[in-house]
């Protein structure tokens, strides 16, 4: 693309957001011969973050490594940062990912924008044709945690640490919730927000303030706020246990680990490589859990008795047989009827490990 067609691009987005009559649309005209290049825009936690931004990160060095093409990183400093930092991922690459819920109000804007350019959404829809939007059925995933560590917990009482409870957080809450009450109702889940995903000692203050409650195990979902949930952890020492969200963090809290809810974030972003390489890349909505390998349950620690992790993979291969469907809001939590696991077939394979 020329620098006057870059410059033209950005002047006609400027002007569809400030007057929404009018349309702007924008060809790169790449020679087919040039290189591809992918660009990833960080929400504020930006990379080490230890979990989501890391995850995109991790699929576009992947990419890099084995499809060829170009990665760059646009990180986001701040909210204001998200559409210029999409605006200029359009301009100077083929393929511009937004990392995280929190972008879709812009990247749908600036993907409306620029009609002939590709964009893919994680965590979020966007309703622009030419964005390839990924959600997570992170209910799923975390329902398995939910069974494990009812399983595991000596004081029955469990604690989450949230972020901001956007939907994919949401769904992670309830899906473990649901999974716990599945294996013992009396067991209390208490729950506290942070409002924010990027303060590490909130997270450690808040996880601190539900072991002294009583809590034996914490399932931080809140970003870079969660790394905090590990620092309690390691200071709270023996019997005091985590569940990681996203990826696997067993390095800041060794032998402490129960096990990680794993979400497909890096291979959303290296499929979408891959489908603009074999220019097979289109718009559209992907829902993935379980069945698709979107999320799992990984990473067992040594606390995990064999035979949880059996119970465990019942209810995972019940949940992909489509037997019984893992509550995914408060509504539906309400509602939910706790599966009967006696009457699951006994499955091939126990959680990855």
């Amino acid at each position: 693309m020329t620098a006057s067609v870059r410059y033209g691009a950005r002047i006609a987005l400027a002007l569809a957001l400030v007057i929404p009559l009018l349309a702007a649309s924008v060809a790169r005209g790449l020679a087919q011969d040039e290189e591809l290049v992918v660009t990833v825009v960080t929400d504020t936690a930006g990379l080490g973050d230890g979990n989501f931004n890391d995850l995109a990160n991790e699929g576009l060095i992947r990419a890099e490594t084995e499809l060829g093409i170009r990665g760059e990183v646009l990180q986001s400093l701040d909210a204001t940062q998200y559409q210029p930092n999409l605006l200029a991922g359009a301009e100077n690459s083929d393929l511009t990912v937004g990392v995280g819920f929190l972008l879709q109000q812009d990247l749908d804007a600036v993907a409306a924008g620029l009609p002939d350019e590709k964009f893919l959404l994680i965590d979020a829809v966007a309703e622009a044709e030419n964005v390839s939007s990924v959600l997570f059925r992170e209910q799923e995933g975390a329902f398995l945690a939910g069974i494990v560590a009812a399983r595991t917990t000596k004081t029955n009482k469990i604690g989450i640490v949230g972020g901001i409870r956007v939907p994919p957080v949401e769904r992670y809450e309830v899906g473990f919730v649901a999974g716990v009450r599945t294996v013992n109702p009396g067991i209390e889940v208490v729950i506290a927000y942070a409002e924010d995903f990027e303060d590490p000692a909130l997270g450690k203050e808040l996880a601190l303030a539900q072991f002294n409650q009583g809590a034996d195990i914490v399932f931080p979902i809140a970003g870079r706020t969660g790394s905090g949930c590990y620092e309690a952890v390691v200071e709270k020492g023996e019997g005091f246990l985590v569940i990681g969200a996203d990826r696997n963090q067993e390095d800041q809290a060794p032998g402490q680990q129960m096990a990680v809810v794993k979400k497909g974030v890096d291979a959303a972003v290296f499929t979408a490589a891959e489908q603009l390489v074999n220019d097979e890349f289109a718009g559209g909505v992907q829902d993935i859990g379980l069945k698709e390998g979107g999320v799992d349950l990984t990473n067992l620690g040594a606390m995990v008795t064999d035979e949880v992790a059996a119970e465990a993979a019942l209810y995972k291969q019940a949940i992909i047989d489509g037997k019984f469907q893992v509550p995914a809001t408060d509504a539906d939590l309400a509602t939910f009827t706790a599966p009967d696991v006696s009457s699951f077939a006994t499955p091939v394979a126990t959680p990855s490990s």
